[in-house]
């Protein structure tokens, strides 16, 4: 897959099919790269990326931190993860895209569009991630890489990644940038001569810029609510996919269309259809 290096950070991509972008913020939690959208869950079962690029152009990617991706020890937020999205946009010469999230993905989608409201023409937002057992789920995440940061060091982290391999949603004992130490020698030898203080004190504001919470994470619903953006939101019902956080974003964006589909019956024969359908509406207008 090419790459380009978006905000100094190297990021892989895929571009499949022609027709009207649609920006694609990937699933999978802190592992979100490209191949989400086939093998995991949900998704590898509705195979969007069968049935999408026969009339879009479908730009995928793996995000910062994530994958094939690179990234920089900072205390990202969601504006950071809006912002490579945005820049992968401006590398391909495209001004103005579709979007849709899956999991994660969704709160990169919301907090672009309230970022770029004039890059978006619509949004889809497919199983987002919230609700009271995410956040804490979360938190407990980046607390357990803190307490082996703590007791091990930086270096300890850094053997750890070399032996297992393990991304963050994996094991939380890698941290963040699991994925860039594994992946970029360089980054890993930079990373290994942090100052540990000042690297928790990131690490811990990112956990509570991210993970702020009981619902819908990504932007602020005074945003949303400001939002004149067709959007169709599609609920998921687990731990880290509360429906309520489904309801949520229906409630905040003033032209959402809400698929009231149980997520055991979201399938290939529905999902695709239901997608497509939405966004044929949202292009003519």
């Amino acid at each position: 897959m090419p790459t380009a290096t978006i905000g100094g950070i190297e990021t892989r991509y895929e571009v499949t099919g022609s027709g009207a972008p649609l920006l694609m913020f990937s699933p999978g939690g802190f592992d979100a790269t490209v191949e989400k959208w086939s093998s995991l869950g949900v998704y590898a079962r509705v195979k969007l990326l069968e049935h999408l690029p026969r009339k879009y152009m479908c730009i995928a990617y793996d995000r910062r931190e994530t994958g094939q991706s690179g990234g920089r020890v900072e205390r990202v937020a969601w504006r950071d993860f809006a912002a490579q999205g945005r820049g992968l946009l401006d590398h391909l010469g495209i001004e103005r895209a579709h979007l849709i999230g899956g999991c994660m993905g969704c709160s990169v989608a919301i907090a672009f569009a309230t970022a770029y409201p004039q890059s978006t023409m619509s949004m889809i937002l497919w199983w987002p991630v919230g609700g009271a057992k995410y956040r804490i789920k979360g938190q407990q995440r980046f607390a357990e890489h803190l307490a082996f940061v703590q007791q091990q060091g930086l270096q300890a982290v850094i053997d750890l990644v070399a032996r297992d391999g393990k991304p963050f949603g994996a094991d939380p004992r890698g941290g963040p940038w699991a994925s860039v130490i594994k992946n970029d020698k360089a980054f890993a030898a930079d990373y290994g001569k942090l100052d540990a203080e000042r690297y928790k004190l990131i690490v811990a504001g990112m956990s509570r810029v991210l993970l702020d919470r009981d619902t819908a994470p990504g932007a602020e619903p005074e945003d949303l609510l400001r939002l004149d953006i067709p959007a169709l939101v599609v609920p998921g019902r687990d731990e880290s996919h509360a429906t309520s956080a489904a309801r949520y974003l229906e409630e905040c964006l003033p032209r959402a269309e809400y698929w009231d589909v149980p997520a055991a019956e979201q399938t290939e024969a529905n999902a695709p259809a239901r997608i497509l359908k939405f966004l044929e509406d949202a292009t003519a207008r």
